[in-house]
């Protein structure tokens, strides 16, 4: 199998950080060009839009999306009209309707469409996932909190409309409550606390339940000092399970489980997109997006103070 010619539009830090080590260590890809108005990438072809890059690469085969969510949906719109497969970075879009359309299109189009959720290939969730089958859960309560000035320096459109403030990391535990959970998740509370300079919260807490009416709390805060806390407890009838450091550890009654070796979350999405592009098959997932537009939906909004990045 030739390997998968794909550009990267959007130079930014998790572009940097993950995606261009995952695809130059991969052989099933061949990083060939990036669009970026404001950076550069060596050894490939450099273009200053996407559209340009597309026209003057008609043999690629695929495109990775990491702009901000705010033009997810026309950048992908363009490319699965251009017959590329096309592997889009979390945030999804500015609304579920994009997705949903998103994934029409891709339909239509032949192309295969991979919504990413990275926090799923930490290394021990599968573990509990499989921890949990047959096992009946109490309670959960996630804690999701981070130095936001650590994780986006300088990144103003985290904060405007369509930006999911705290929901960017939040949305990583969602995707991960989601996938270790057999059942639907619901929205039934919500507090935003959005800065009164800013059009997305700094902070959330939830209250969700699953249809079998298990209660979920969960907490996001960008205002956190110190070391990040990604955890999920869940309180099971056998005991005590700790999915810890964003899903990549696993605690049972307190005491560390073993779980297998993995390469890391962004090589093994790309192993997956590979997968799914062999198959000709998509992966999209709306469940944790949903969330999030539901806690906007109900949630209570109030204004704390302003808050400059």
């Amino acid at each position: 199998m030739k390997p998968i010619k794909i550009g990267l539009v959007g130079v930014g830090a998790i572009a940097r950080s993950q995606h261009i080590p995952a695809l130059r260590e991969n052989p099933l890809f061949k990083l060939e060009a990036c669009a970026s108005r404001n950076a550069h990438v060596e050894g490939i072809d450099n273009f200053a839009s996407f559209e340009g890059m597309l026209d003057a690469r008609p043999d690629l085969d695929a495109v990775t999306i990491c702009t901000p969510p705010q033009v997810h949906y026309d950048a992908a719109r363009l490319a699965l009209t251009r017959g590329k497969h096309v592997f889009l970075e979390k945030p999804p879009c500015a609304t579920t309707a994009q997705l949903d359309h998103l994934a029409l299109l891709a339909r239509q189009s032949n192309c295969v469409l991979l919504q990413s959720w990275h926090s799923r290939h930490a290394a021990a969730v599968y573990a509990t996932q499989r921890m949990l089958e047959g096992r009946a859960v109490r309670t959960i309560r996630i804690t999701w909190k981070e130095d936001v000035r650590q994780w986006h320096p300088g990144q103003e459109w985290i904060w405007r409309a369509g930006g999911f403030g705290v929901f960017d990391p939040g949305i990583n535990a969602l995707s991960i409550l989601t996938k270790i959970l057999p059942r639907a998740v619901f929205v039934n509370e919500a507090h935003l606390y959005i800065p009164e300079n800013c059009q997305a919260p700094i902070a959330a807490d939830l209250n969700l339940s699953t249809d079998a009416g298990t209660p979920i709390a969960a907490n996001f805060d960008f205002r956190h000092t110190g070391l990040q806390t990604w955890d999920i407890d869940i309180e099971t009838e056998e005991g005590s399970l700790r999915l810890s450091e964003g899903g990549n550890r696993l605690f049972a009654d307190g005491k560390p489980v073993a779980t297998a070796e993995v390469e890391g979350e962004y090589p093994s999405l790309y192993r997956h997109f590979a997968d799914l592009v062999a198959k000709g098959v998509s992966d999209v997932d709306a469940r944790p997006f949903q969330l999030v537009a539901d806690a906007f939906l109900v949630g209570t909004r109030m204004i704390v103070d302003r808050f400059d990045p």
